[in-house]
């Protein structure tokens, strides 16, 4: 696949789907991908499924057209998944991509398994976002377009620090700046910016929190009950893994808190020598080779245990 403007003959209607717990690089690509479709292809029907994103989000173009609720009955010309390694990350949208005549993925995980009839996958690439912009025209990346590409490659790296930003990241973000987009607002908006309840459930990670494999890794949890008591949710939680990384001395951080239905959500970092994705598939979750995560039953701090002899397995 050289573009997504060729994939597009003969196509009528189109799903757009991402993983579940939309991050800004999911949000992000799926929105650049249907904003692209309905301001150059307006004959086609472009239709984008997420789950609910974050309110900070919300002031992409068409993000309040996302919908929520899933149709038994709708059969599209071609389903394109995004910045999602394998259907079991769908959620429900994955009816759509099983009874769609064709299908797309375009994705940067390295646990990807190549799983739709055209794939567009580089797990060099710092975001999904960057990959979306690879396959536009430059000339017909509007400012609204751009706005999406932009957050999603802020988002996955880390206001372009972390390794997986290269040259051509930073080339594609100098193009997206000169289509008048408010660059900084987007990172001070979406990344940086927290809520009063979201430092104090922060600082309560961080009292949490132990250093463990001889102080080569830093793990903490939040349980259900703490984001009640400090009135948070799920995506509330975004950062606090990378506030571990940071601290020094580690190697790999891990952080898990607690899903509704008492399960774990693992979320691990790592500064280089230990590569999370290979643990990560181990709990059938998946990522990159510095970030990545799954979801677990069980004791939070055995898990953590377990993860610990991991990762020393990979430092020696």
């Amino acid at each position: 696949m050289k573009d997504l403007a060729s994939q597009l003959a003969q196509v009528k209607t189109v799903a757009i789907a991402g993983h579940v717990k939309p991050d800004g690089d999911c949000v992000g690509s799926c929105l650049a991908t249907n904003n692209y479709i309905t301001t150059w292809f307006p004959e086609i029907q472009a239709d984008v499924y997420l789950e609910p994103i974050p309110n900070i989000f919300k002031f992409l173009k068409n993000s309040e057209k996302i919908h929520h609720t899933f149709d038994n009955n709708q059969v599209y010309d071609l389903c394109i998944v995004l910045d999602c390694g394998d259907t079991g990350r769908l959620g429900k949208a994955v009816r759509y991509f099983e009874t769609a005549k064709k299908t797309i993925c375009i994705d940067h995980h390295v646990s990807n398994v190549s799983f739709a009839d055209e794939n567009y996958i580089f797990p060099e690439a710092s975001s999904t976002s960057e990959l979306v912009f690879e396959l536009l025209e430059q000339e017909r990346i509007t400012k609204e377009i751009a706005e999406c590409i932009y957050l999603g490659m802020v988002h996955d790296t880390g206001v372009f620090q972390y390794s997986c930003t290269s040259a051509k990241t930073m080339n594609a973000a100098g193009v997206l700046m000169e289509k008048g987009i408010n660059f900084s607002k987007i990172v001070d908006d979406t990344f940086y910016t927290k809520t009063f309840n979201q430092n104090k459930i922060l600082g309560q990670a961080l009292l949490n929190s132990r250093l463990l494999s001889d102080g080569k890794v830093i793990a903490t949890t939040v349980s259900h009950e703490e984001m009640e008591q400090f009135q948070v949710m799920p995506k509330h939680l975004e950062g606090i893994v990378s506030q571990l990384r940071v601290t020094k001395g580690v190697e790999a951080a891990i952080f898990l808190y607690e899903n509704e239905d008492h399960t774990w959500k693992i979320s691990m970092r790592s500064n280089g020598k230990v590569d999370v994705s290979v643990i990560a598939m181990k709990y059938g979750g998946g990522g990159h080779v510095r970030a990545a995560g799954a979801n677990v039953d069980g004791s939070p701090w055995e898990v953590i245990e377990n993860i610990c002899q991991e990762m020393e397995r990979q430092l020696v």
